[in-house]
């Protein structure tokens, strides 16, 4: 069984339609629905059984190994950048992750685990997936502290030369619905372009970025999916390993590609960005992509405008994309 936690989330149910395109579907899906609307993201899935992502942890804290385990895809956890409960991100994403990580050892399965780029911080240290130079990273809010704990505890257990440890840079695409404020700038442009014919984007608050010149390495989900599938084929590439492009593009990149795909003429308006975060902004992030091409990994990436062209035509522009596109 091979069990993927947030498998109703974004990644994660990106993950079980890859699972499903390489013919796996006994799979273990372990999520905290509520009352979202992210079980939609599973309807059209195959796997074997649900669990509440409670009840998981008290089995495998418990019952040993009650599933049968080969792999775990381990992407549940809470992703918003403006939590403030560090508490909350303390048990659910730090020490959640360590009880995971203990179970898949412990029982000999392949972990693959989702950390994030936001460990960069600023970017002051770069953005290289080095193990020597992670105690340096200072992460600007408590969900990039809380992901960057999980790989200090996994480099001083010595577990990460066992695991692999994805930094997820900016991810877009598919199953991302649910996710109000964090879904990607791509999904909330195409309701304002709908709505209004514009979209906007943040001004800048430094002199060498101009309004919507702020770069980041924006990485198709079908992309990602394709790496953590062969992730798991090979066990032997382990350690925090950056998942991007390698290319820094701007906002206003990203702005005239959703136009574009839309078939219309880009009208942007520049807003300010909220106090609450102006001092935790991330204005350039460009994942170094050395480690896993050294490690074999040889597909090619999607490039912004095409990745963009297939998000909004075979998905965003269905009636209602959560059940109405599924495509390879």
């Amino acid at each position: 069984m091979i069990i993927v936690t947030g498998g109703a989330g974004f990644i994660g149910s990106a993950m079980i339609w890859k699972l499903n395109q390489m013919g796996v579907d006994d799979i273990l899906v372990v999520d905290n629905l509520g009352s979202s609307e992210k079980w939609k993201n599973l309807v059209n899935l195959r796997y074997t059984d649900y669990l509440h992502r409670d009840q998981f942890l008290e089995m495998i804290l418990e019952e040993g190994d009650p599933f049968g385990v080969e792999a775990v895809v381990h992407m549940g956890a809470c992703s918003s950048t403006t939590e403030k409960n560090a508490d909350f991100l303390m048990e659910n994403n730090t020490r959640y992750t360590q009880a995971v990580c203990d179970y898949a050892l412990k029982n000999g399965a392949r972990l693959v685990n989702a950390s994030s780029a936001a460990t960069y911080g600023g970017g002051e240290q770069g953005f290289k997936d080095d193990h020597e130079s992670l105690g340096l990273l200072k992460p600007l809010n408590m969900y990039g502290y809380s992901k960057h704990l999980f790989d200090l505890w996994a480099r001083r257990t010595g577990a990460l030369g066992s695991i692999a440890c994805i930094k997820f840079f900016n991810v877009f695409g598919p199953n991302e619905y649910h996710k109000g404020d964090m879904r990607s700038v791509i999904c909330k442009a195409y309701a304002q372009i709908q709505e209004r014919g514009q979209m906007r984007l943040f001004r800048s608050y430094r002199k060498e970025y101009p309004d919507g010149g702020q770069m980041r390495d924006f990485v198709y989900i079908k992309d990602c999916v394709d790496i953590l599938w062969w992730l798991m084929e090979h066990p032997e590439a382990n350690g925090v390993i950056n998942v991007g492009t390698g290319i820094a593009r701007t906002w206003n990149d990203l702005a005239n590609a959703v136009f574009a795909a839309m078939g219309r003429k880009p009208n942007i308006e520049y807003i300010e960005m909220p106090e609450s975060i102006r001092d935790k902004y991330q204005y350039l992030t460009r994942a170094e992509m050395g480690k896993l091409r050294d490690m074999g990994y040889t597909a090619p990436f999607s490039t912004l405008e095409d990745a963009v062209k297939d998000y909004v035509t075979g998905y965003l522009a269905m009636d209602d994309p959560f059940l109405d596109a599924r495509k390879a």
